[in-house]
């Protein structure tokens, strides 16, 4: 899903960003909240993270028109201290209460060291590296995860309980792109899944740390943040409001000079990509550099879609009574 496709449209963020916004105000969002959410996938997609992007206001849309999840929550504190505190999000999308999270953070960082933050009672916050991002970009080390209800039972193979969640870790550089990891713990372990027994017979131990990740989003990410182990105990105003999150600030300048470690990070980039790629790629890179390469050069060349990235947002835009920007419109009536 996040390859780069092949026969694609390129279209400009900014447009993106007016019609998804168009979209979650159709949907009973406020307008703040709609050109923050819009931005956020814009930014998914401008790195190439499909999965995360734009395409999400489809499903968004429809969750809040049948109720499932808050389309105007009211983040606000629950608990708080210098370093810790917890954002409630009201029953609404993740993405509010993640986002402010992750802006109070930083200055609590900066000012103690360390900040932890737990986000509960709401929905999907979307791809985690959004939030270890906007830590880094601060010259702090970011750390994020997410847990959701589970409904598990007896028969249920254990896999099952390591869930489905993210995790980011995000790390500053100097003239290098931070170093970004956004993750799936559990990816292509789900069951239904077609080389999970394969992955099992071959590599026993990657599957295993695949499922203790799985089970730390769950326990960091979820039951920390309120989300209960056994779905009969959970109570909800909202039914879609079934995740949490966790997100940790660390200050790298309480442990050594921040320009020193980002000279480091720069050497080790230059290193690497001097090294010998993987089979069946070109370069060799660590995580963070091929997707801020997309940012910068998508920025002014516009961002690919594929067709079935588009006949999502098509169809979603028919069932709001919303139109197409021009460029998408006229692409998905090919």
């Amino acid at each position: 899903m996040n390859s780069i496709p092949d026969s694609q449209i390129r279209i400009a963020p900014d447009v993106l960003r007016d019609f998804v916004s168009s979209l979650a105000l159709k949907s009973g969002m406020k307008t703040d909240n709609a050109e923050l959410l819009a931005d956020l996938l814009v930014k998914n997609d401008l790195r190439g993270v499909y999965s995360h992007g734009s395409r999400q206001i489809a499903t968004y849309a429809r969750i809040m028109r049948n109720g499932s999840i808050n389309p105007n929550p009211e983040t606000h504190m629950v608990s708080d201290s210098l370093t810790t505190f917890v954002v409630d999000g009201d029953g609404g999308l993740g993405y509010f209460p993640a986002y402010r999270a992750a802006k109070e953070l930083i200055g609590r960082c900066k000012n103690n060291g360390v900040a932890v933050a737990v986000t509960r009672n709401h929905g999907h916050i979307g791809a985690a590296g959004l939030y270890s991002r906007m830590l880094a970009e601060q010259g702090l080390i970011g750390y994020v995860t997410s847990g959701h209800q589970l409904a598990l039972s007896p028969g249920d193979s254990v896999m099952r309980a390591a869930g489905g969640s993210p995790m980011s870790f995000a790390v500053p550089s100097g003239n290098a792109p931070d170093m970004v990891l956004d993750f799936g713990a559990m990816h292509d372990l789900y069951e239904q899944s077609p080389h999970v027994d394969e992955l099992f017979r071959l590599a026993p131990g990657l599957v295993f740390r695949s499922m203790g990740l799985g089970f730390m989003c769950q326990a960091l990410g979820g039951f920390l943040a309120g989300v209960p182990a056994e779905q009969e105990r959970a109570v909800r105003q909202y039914e879609g409001a079934n995740q949490g999150a966790m997100i940790i600030a660390l200050d790298i300048s309480r442990f050594t000079p921040i320009e020193s470690f980002k000279q480091e990070m720069d050497a080790y980039m230059r290193l690497t990509q001097q090294m010998q790629p993987m089979p069946g790629y070109e370069r060799a890179t660590l995580p963070g550099v091929l997707e801020s390469e997309r940012e910068r050069e998508w920025s002014a060349a516009g961002i690919p879609l594929d067709h079935n990235h588009i006949e999502i947002l098509k169809s979603i835009a028919v069932e709001l009574g919303t139109e197409l920007p021009s460029g998408l419109n006229a692409h998905s009536d090919q």
